[in-house]
């Protein structure tokens, strides 16, 4: 597995995205409308790692009990079922493979409650 992106929970997600353009030199990556709200990843042009920035409005009923204040890791797998099954294996809490947005995923806690999601 890898770091794919780091997820920021934020207040006023355009705002951020032009901090993170204007003033610290990175582009947008990626943009996605979901549920009426607008996700944007930004990162440096020559590396493969990325800020998500989600709206905390879109968190209001907050499925997982996510803190927010804490950003969220989303890694990536090339076989995600192998992942899956190789964390199982080594007695990690993780839940079923699902599909959310068109993609495939599931989420893994460490030992003091943090969720990582990871994707194929």
């Amino acid at each position: 597995m890898r770091v794919r992106y780091v997820v920021l929970y934020v207040n006023d997600a355009e705002s951020c995205r032009r901090f993170w353009i204007d003033q610290v030199g990175m582009i947008e990556k990626d943009r996605k409308d979901v549920d009426g709200f607008t996700i944007v990843q930004v990162g440096f042009a020559d590396q493969p790692f990325a800020f998500e920035l989600v709206p905390l409005a879109m968190m209001a009923d907050n499925p997982y009990n996510l803190d927010l204040a804490t950003p969220s890791i989303a890694l990536q797998a090339d076989d995600l079922d192998a992942a899956h099954a190789q964390l199982i294996e080594c007695g990690v809490t993780a839940m079923e493979i699902g599909e959310h947005s068109g993609i495939r995923s599931f989420a893994f806690s460490d030992p003091e409650g943090r969720w990582f999601a990871v994707t194929g």
